[in-house]
């Protein structure tokens, strides 16, 4: 009676560690508006939308950059911000998420607001002349900035064709008209960057926030994030009220003057009725042109291959057969005894090799990297190495791979002995 007893005991907290149990990073966050009341909702949610700031990178350099290498606008002192905790893999990859001074309320509209103003002077006495050429030098090489609102990227949606859009993981930061009158880059996508040889910065960002509502209890899940950077001169930034993101006066970098940069940004919500929070990554996955499996050219390596192995065992079908039929028409055992053919290769079977020692370290290393593999992929089936968990496939695959040295050492060593005992 106690046993069963004990049994049920057992039962039901497995079942109730199974509910409270689940995948990490696969929680989604709940928000809803503030002007929501708190009786609408049977859920926790949050009304602040956290925006992060990533590293800037460039396909032109190898060199990545910190977010406060630029001169852009950064928390004050007084807002109290937390910078979130980097595991092993972010650390790796050189991912560098830190807190930004972006304010947003779920369910607002935001049409213009200031962040900061940078002001560079023509004397240079805060060195603030090199930090413009900084920025005039890195908008050249066309880096880009990484935004991280709910744990998704902040994505920057531009037409690559008619009929599809291609949406990246970060934007610009400026963009480039040679003398040639040539626009470079991100200068492509506005006819007013039309003056040679100038540097513009993206100095406004408008934030389109796409979410999901559930009609039961009102939760909202955020969707997507789209970005459209603006280069705007805000002009005299103390009567500043609105953000004109038609305008005609785009802001172009001027060095060796008394010259000011005033950082903005808007925000809108958009209702999306149709894409659930599960499946909000598929918008950046289907735009990439290259997610397409190329069937053709795999069934022609395929084929390929199996047309070569089955000439190559054809051949050795062919040797074999001509060896076997001589060796049944010998007659004295003289002829027996002399080897000829494959059998020459039962020689070099059994013979250790000439350096034992590499060979077992390559073996026992292969070893290694190959139950790693194997271990990351399982882990990233059951889905716990999906995008938004962030740094997990570089943690998950070394964390698998220092476990392993052991295994790998003893198969190191079991190599290097049956070798050394021929």
């Amino acid at each position: 009676m106690m046993s069963k007893f004990y049994l049920f005991i057992v039962i039901f907290a497995v079942v109730n560690l199974s509910h409270q149990l689940y995948l990490p990073g696969l929680a989604p966050v709940v928000y809803c508006s503030a002007s929501l009341p708190s009786d609408n909702h049977n859920t926790i949610c949050k009304n602040e939308v956290k925006l992060y700031v990533n590293r800037l990178d460039s396909e032109e350099s190898f060199l990545p950059y910190e977010y406060h290498h630029f001169d852009f606008c950064e928390p004050e002192d007084d807002m109290k911000v937390v910078d979130p905790v980097e595991n092993l893999g972010q650390v790796v990859f050189g991912e560098r998420i830190r807190a930004s001074p972006y304010n947003i309320s779920f369910g607002n509209k935001e049409s213009c607001r200031k962040v900061c103003t940078k002001q560079y002077t023509k004397n240079d006495k805060d060195n603030n002349q090199k930090k413009l050429k900084f920025l005039k030098k890195n908008i050249g090489l066309n880096y880009q900035q990484h935004w991280i609102i709910d744990n998704m990227p902040v994505t920057w949606c531009y037409p690559v064709d008619e009929k599809q859009n291609y949406c990246s993981t970060g934007f610009p930061i400026g963009c480039y008209v040679d003398k040639n009158l040539e626009k470079k880059n991100a200068c492509v996508i506005d006819p007013l960057f039309n003056t040679k040889d100038t540097y513009y910065v993206f100095n406004h960002l408008h934030l389109i926030i796409t979410y999901y509502e559930q009609q039961e209890d009102k939760a909202s899940y955020i969707i997507s994030i789209n970005a459209q950077p603006r280069s705007i001169d805000h002009g005299n930034t103390a009567t500043m009220t609105t953000c004109n993101l038609d305008s005609i006066h785009p802001m172009a970098i001027q060095l060796n003057t008394d010259f000011d940069i005033t950082y903005s940004f808007s925000y809108e919500f958009v209702e999306d009725k149709t894409t659930k929070w599960s499946s909000r990554w598929d918008y950046i996955l289907n735009s990439m042109p290259h997610t397409n499996i190329q069937w053709f050219s795999i069934m022609n390596s395929l084929v390929i291959v199996l047309f070569l192995s089955g000439m190559v065992a054809m051949i050795m079908l062919r040797t074999l057969h001509k060896d076997i039929i001589r060796y049944n028409q010998m007659d004295s055992v003289e002829d027996a005894q002399e080897e000829f053919g494959w059998k020459l290769v039962h020689g070099d079977v059994f013979r250790p090799p000439a350096r034992g020692m590499l060979l077992s370290v390559l073996l026992g290393s292969g070893v290694q990297i190959g139950i790693m593999v194997v271990i990351t992929l399982v882990f990233a089936c059951f889905g716990f190495l999906f995008p938004g968990n962030r740094g997990a496939l570089m943690t998950c695959a070394m964390v698998a791979y220092v476990f392993l040295g052991s295994p790998a050492g003893y198969i190191s060593a079991r190599i290097y002995k049956s070798r050394s005992s021929l």
